[in-house]
């Protein structure tokens, strides 16, 4: 599911369940040895997903920890993202020379909890997220945007390195048109972020635009940042 949403530069593994041939290096094992085994078994799988990224770009299986905000550590010269939800697992990477920032998320495409839309929602996100979608169009809105801001987060927090919070983007979706009955529904989205950051090489970060898919069960976001290319 996730590499369509992606420029081909990148490199994705997912598992649609429990990925029981995912073997934890001893560094990992350590982090998730008081864990749940649900907890254990989405650490495991997830990065299981990430070693078969990394195998595609010709790079060796090393572990995969958690940094400052729980941001993933990745070779030198790789940028990256995961994610995991009930029923998915994925680990998306490219080259940074590709790529400055990518970052991904998936959810069940089901009603978020009570009370969680007004806590990350703006006021024209809030109307957007409550409007209904019937029929063959049928989406749980608010996971949608629960979805994308966490994928403006993972890719503005690694890219910039500092907080961002959910009213600090606004966001506004696009829906693909002439999509088949009963088939995938899938568009675009675009953020605009209300306190804007600078990238390493110095550019300007004021705005994202991403991709997202409903299909099985499942809300997926994802956005890439490319690189600068020489003149």
């Amino acid at each position: 599911m996730i590499e369509t949403l992606l420029p081909e530069e990148v490199r994705a593994g997912e598992a649609f369940g429990a990925d029981g041939s995912a073997v934890l290096h001893p560094e990992e094992a350590v982090l998730v040895a008081a864990a749940t085994e649900e907890r254990r078994e989405e650490f495991t799988t997830v990065r299981g997903c990430a070693r078969r990224a990394l195998a595609a770009l010709g790079l060796p299986p090393t572990p995969v920890l958690p940094g400052k905000r729980n941001v993933p550590q990745w070779p030198a010269g790789v940028v990256g993202s995961m994610t995991h939800c009930a029923g998915y697992r994925a680990a998306v990477l490219a080259r940074d020379t590709d790529l400055v920032a990518v970052g991904i998320d998936a959810e069940p495409d089901l009603p978020l909890p009570r009370g969680v839309l007004e806590s990350i929602a703006l006021p024209q996100e809030l109307v957007w997220a409550r409007t209904p979608v019937t029929g063959a169009a049928r989406l749980c809105r608010d996971r949608l945007l629960f979805s994308a801001k966490e994928a403006v987060y993972k890719t503005w927090y690694p890219l910039v390195g500092t907080e961002l919070d959910f009213d600090d983007a606004a966001l506004s979706f696009r829906t693909d048109e002439h999509l088949p009955a009963g088939g995938p529904r899938r568009g675009t989205f675009r953020a605009r972020v209300l306190r804007p950051g600078t990238a390493p090489d110095g550019r300007p970060v004021t705005e994202f635009t991403g991709r997202w898919l409903a299909e099985r069960g499942l809300v997926v976001t994802a956005i890439a940042v490319p690189a600068r290319r020489a003149a």
